[in-house]
């Protein structure tokens, strides 16, 4: 992709310090990119994520239309967006740190017209995962780095360092752990001293503790049908240090095809690597299946691939997860698990959020695993 390692970290310094990200449109990046398209090909512009991608899919159609902006510019400066959110506990700056209290994120990034994928784990101090993931793929022989040396990677490229905890994330940690969650992320075995359950607490009691699985994906297409993917995500709050979800793992938390689509996920990510459902659900829009179709499809593998421990009498998943996709030709689709959720999308008709397809009602929705607390 025509842009210099010097220009990269200018842009890269940049976005870790502000909201906003203005990224020179690239109108001829597949010339001399190898890149696969055809000249007569005309489709529908289209921008796909999770529900908290609203803001990130309006900005990026707008780029990609209005600038003629690559597809993965364009999500990446749309995730970007709650990754330098501080409100946005689940992704980027601010979000809930793992059990140690320390903020760790993950990423990765594909782009279908060169075929390039980039990915970070476990990457501490900085905002723009997003934006570490792509210097991978744009200047390394490698696919993914983690840890101490995915952030030394991202220092060299010009990342600014910060401390990503912020005051409200580091009150509901110590909140965690002053309530000694037996809910936490260790299987209790039976008989073990400490596996009984602790006291449940309501929501709105002052012991309620946080937890989330929040993560961003977002899809983009653009009319000359070239496609990108990304997801990002600080991962399940309060996980073993060093644990890292399907977000960062291309083929399960993002995959794109440029000849057939895209797919993402969010939600419990160990379910969703087992399944590799992004790679699935694009070979399945390969063998003819809807956007849609394809989503439900792979919602129901990962639920015939379910340990029992996590399903309940009938079979039904004790877990959220979600999956998005697009097509090449423009169409776009999604699934989920329990009915209620939402997905945003940006095309002509502008950026709005729409009810998201679903294998069991709202109300054969079992009840969750509650948040409890073992008091001391």
């Amino acid at each position: 992709m025509g842009i210099s390692r010097r220009k990269f970290v200018g842009v890269g310094a940049a976005a870790a310090a502000a909201v906003t990200l203005d990224r020179e449109a690239r109108a001829d990046v597949l010339r001399g990119a190898g890149g696969e398209r055809s000249a007569s090909f005309a489709g529908r512009p289209v921008v796909v994520s999770s529900a908290n991608g609203i803001r990130g899919v309006a900005r990026a159609y707008d780029m990609i239309t209005r600038q003629n902006a690559d597809t993965l510019d364009a999500i990446i400066a749309g995730v970007n967006i709650e990754e330098l959110d501080p409100d946005d506990q689940a992704v980027g700056l601010g979000g809930l740190p793992n059990a140690d209290g320390v903020v760790q994120l993950d990423a990765s990034c594909m782009h279908g017209p060169t075929k390039s994928a980039g990915a970070v784990a476990a990457i501490e101090d900085i905002a723009t995962p997003s934006l570490v993931a792509k210097a991978v793929m744009d200047y390394t022989d490698h696919i993914m780095l983690v840890g101490p040396g995915a952030k030394k990677f991202a220092l060299e490229m010009g990342f600014k360092e910060q401390n990503l905890l912020t005051e409200k994330s580091r009150r509901d940690w110590l909140q965690w752990k002053a309530c000694l969650n037996p809910n936490d992320e260790w299987l209790d075995k039976p008989g073990e001293e400490g596996s009984g359950k602790g006291q449940a607490v309501a929501y709105e009691h002052p012991l309620h503790v946080k937890f989330t699985t929040g993560t961003i994906n977002m899809n983009a297409v653009n009319a000359r049908g070239d496609i990108s993917s990304v997801t990002t995500t600080s991962g399940r709050s309060w996980k073993i240090p060093g644990r890292i979800g399907d977000s960062p793992i291309v083929g399960a938390g993002q995959y794109c095809d440029n000849t057939v689509g895209a797919a993402g996920s969010t939600g419990r990510g160990e379910a969703n690597i087992k399944v590799c459902g992004a790679f699935l659900i694009v070979e399945f829009m390969r063998q003819g299946s809807s956007p849609d179709e394809a989503c439900m499809k792979t919602i129901d593998r990962v639920i015939a691939m379910t340990e029992p421990r996590l399903l309940d009498g009938k079979s039904r998943p004790l877990f959220d997860l979600q999956f998005f996709a697009l097509a090449k030709d423009g169409r776009f689709g999604s699934a989920s698990a329990y009915e209620g959720d939402h997905y945003a999308v940006a095309d002509s008709s502008g950026a709005r959020l729409l009810p998201m397809p679903f294998r069991f009602p709202r109300a054969e929705r079992p009840e969750m695993p509650s948040i409890s607390c073992r008091r001391a």
